[in-house]
């Protein structure tokens, strides 16, 4: 009998363990993969974003569309990189927002006359002329880059470059969740989506018809990152951007980075108030600073 009452009271003991561990495993939440899609749409109340024009300019020793730039910044302050992609005669993509390389190398002439190589005997200046010890990054080093420090960039794709061949570096690199494609028209927009249904892209919805057009588009909100231009729009626009679950970027750069610079820096609070989620800033430290966005070392 008391035999019979251990086996009994084992099987009890044993059964309760099983069920408080199968309890505690429904009860624990299912890791799921976050994706930029799902990063990078609106939400109300979230942190402000500050997109660094050409990866970073105006900044002394370093160079505009530099690798070497972007890690300075990415050690300071929470951001993402505007990067500019341009291709060399022999086919490879490399980070250049001109033809020719006379303002930000030492080299003479048109980028795409040149090989890669050759392109290796120049070295990057400065907005101040200022020649630094940086080179020419190529695109798949800035994408490796991107993966390794969890950063998001946003390409533009520059004239004579294929988008199809920078879709395939991009996940050929496995870089999706570190990339956005930047578009300036809803023909632009629906071909790049075509090609890639996973990636989040850079639409321009300067107003309410273009944002209309991409609305009628077939493209999924999900997918779509708005650009609503160098100039302050309605707050209306912005609204009807967010009801569609669609995050808002503003380009500051130009004439309202030159406003804040002189009126003050709680301008990028007040435009933030207004409706922008994201600022594509020639400014990156003075936005990030008056929006209070800190980075964490």
């Amino acid at each position: 009998m008391i035999r019979y009452l251990l086996i009994i009271g084992t099987f009890i003991l044993c059964s309760c363990q099983h069920t408080t561990k199968q309890s505690r495993q429904q009860q624990a939440p299912k890791l799921v993969n976050s994706t930029l899609l799902e990063t990078l749409k609106y939400q109300p109340h979230a942190t402000p974003i500050i997109s660094v024009h050409r990866g970073g300019v105006g900044l002394p020793n370093y160079p505009e569309n530099c690798l070497e730039t972007m890690q300075y910044v990415h050690d300071s302050i929470v951001a993402v990189f505007e990067i500019d992609i341009a291709k060399t005669k022999d086919n490879v993509l490399v980070l250049m927002h001109d033809n020719s390389l006379e303002r930000t190398t030492t080299g003479t002439g048109k980028l795409a006359n040149y090989n890669y190589q050759e392109l290796q005997a120049f070295y990057l200046k400065d907005d101040f002329g200022q020649i630094t010890n940086f080179k020419i990054p190529t695109f798949q080093a800035v994408l490796k880059w991107a993966v390794a420090n969890q950063a998001i960039l946003t390409v533009d794709i520059k004239r004579g470059v294929d988008v199809a061949q920078v879709i395939h570096a991009i996940r050929t690199l496995k870089a999706e969740n570190n990339s956005v494609i930047i578009t300036y028209d809803v023909a632009q927009s629906k071909k790049a989506h075509q090609l890639a249904p996973e990636l989040l892209l850079s639409v321009s919805a300067r107003n309410q018809q273009e944002l209309d057009w991409l609305l009628e588009s077939n493209i999924p909100t999900k997918n779509m990152l708005a650009f609503t231009g160098t100039r302050l729009s309605d707050t209306s626009l912005y609204r009807n951007i967010h009801t569609q679950g669609i995050k808002t970027m503003l380009g500051t750069l130009g004439n309202l980075d030159k406003q804040a610079a002189s009126k003050g820096d709680s301008l990028y609070v007040t435009w933030h108030k207004m409706g922008i989620d994201m600022f594509a800033t020639d400014r990156p430290f003075e936005a990030a600073s008056a929006l209070q966005i800190q980075k964490n070392n």
